[in-house]
């Protein structure tokens, strides 16, 4: 048996389907006394994600860059704060986390959440050289997440939430040019990397930290047409993709992994939540459930809108070898152990 078929990606009969909600994830859990951080909490599916914990009880911390447009967002949600955090900014990263266990909270639940999918002229490198999305995407969290772990031990019990993509089915790591600095790759390969990062990530936390009790899950919400992110991409583009109507309207269809916004979050909550997940981690999930694994992955064409988006994680994003190798990776490029 190799390390990739003694894999727990199988699906677990959650029950739900692609068009559950968020309010169908959280019945009946009760989050009061747990504390959540979740990054970009202020915009799109973290909004609502937030929204969601808040309302079961936890008292939800959300990350922002621009605190003034996050406490605007998040104004007259009881039990969410904001907290200055720019992910492209190591020391910014070390004061929330500093902020945070100066505060002697456990942590219960980290959903990584905020994503950065570059620039309108092509790629973006932060002021390390390091390619932003890549930085913010996975190393921001990274780093975020080694910082709060006596708070997650502290927990007794925690889960970590890596919010991904069935991009992830585009790009492995590119090992020899992860910040595409030689013009050996194309530049859009750039957010699919990303994106595994994400998932090789919760793989190896899980590895290490499991016995501390604290678990990692990487959720694909979907596509949601109705966000920032996806609008980012221009009306046309949505239209050839079948995002949107004629009339700019977006087109919602589950099945086809096309989503509201409290369809997609639901995927996210119940990975920060859900009781069926308490003897699983290091997965990859998409519909409220444990995705099953592709191993013969085929090219997407995101242009065909009669064809199934596939989104089942692919081999690449689960290999323990490109989990262990990455979290080396990641170290070195922050300089610390």
């Amino acid at each position: 048996m190799t390390a990739i078929t003694a894999h727990n990606q199988h699906p677990i009969g959650s029950g739900f389907t692609p068009a559950s909600t968020v309010d169908d994830v959280m019945a009946g859990i009760d989050l009061t006394g747990k504390n959540v951080v979740i990054t970009g909490g202020h915009s799109g599916l973290g909004l609502v994600a937030a929204r969601a914990l808040a309302g079961a009880g936890a008292s939800v911390t959300v990350g922002s860059r621009d605190t003034g447009r996050a406490e605007k967002a998040v104004a007259g949600i009881a039990g969410v704060e904001v907290g200055q955090l720019d992910l492209l900014e190591p020391a910014s990263i070390d004061a929330f986390v500093e902020r945070y266990l100066d505060s002697g909270r456990p942590l219960h639940i980290l959903i990584n959440n905020a994503g950065f999918t570059g620039g309108p002229g092509g790629l973006v490198h932060d002021a390390r050289g390091y390619e932003a999305q890549f930085a913010a995407n996975h190393l921001g969290h990274f780093q975020l997440t080694l910082g709060l772990h006596p708070a997650l031990r502290a927990a007794g019990g925690a889960r970590v939430v890596n919010t991904t993509s069935g991009a992830q089915r585009m790009s492995d790591i590119l090992w020899d040019d992860p910040h595409f600095t030689t013009g050996r790759h194309d530049d859009g390969l750039a957010y699919p990397q990303s994106k595994t990062a994400n998932v090789l990530f919760t793989v190896e936390l899980d590895h290490r930290w499991s016995a501390d009790g604290i678990r990692a899950y990487a959720p694909h919400p979907g596509i949601i047409p109705a966000t920032s992110f996806n609008k980012s991409a221009g009306e046309e583009a949505q239209r050839a993709m079948g995002l949107i109507d004629e009339a700019g309207e977006p087109i919602t269809d589950p099945v086809r992994g096309i989503k509201t916004p409290e369809q997609g979050a639901a995927t996210i909550v119940f990975a920060a939540t859900s009781p069926l997940l308490a003897d699983t981690g290091g997965v990859y999930l998409y519909d409220s459930d444990v995705s099953p694994l592709d191993e013969d992955p085929k090219p997407i064409d995101l242009m065909d809108t009669d064809a199934d988006i596939p989104v089942a994680v692919v081999p690449h994003s689960i290999d323990p070898r490109s989990a262990r190798r990455l979290w080396a990776l990641s170290e070195r490029l922050l300089d610390r152990p």
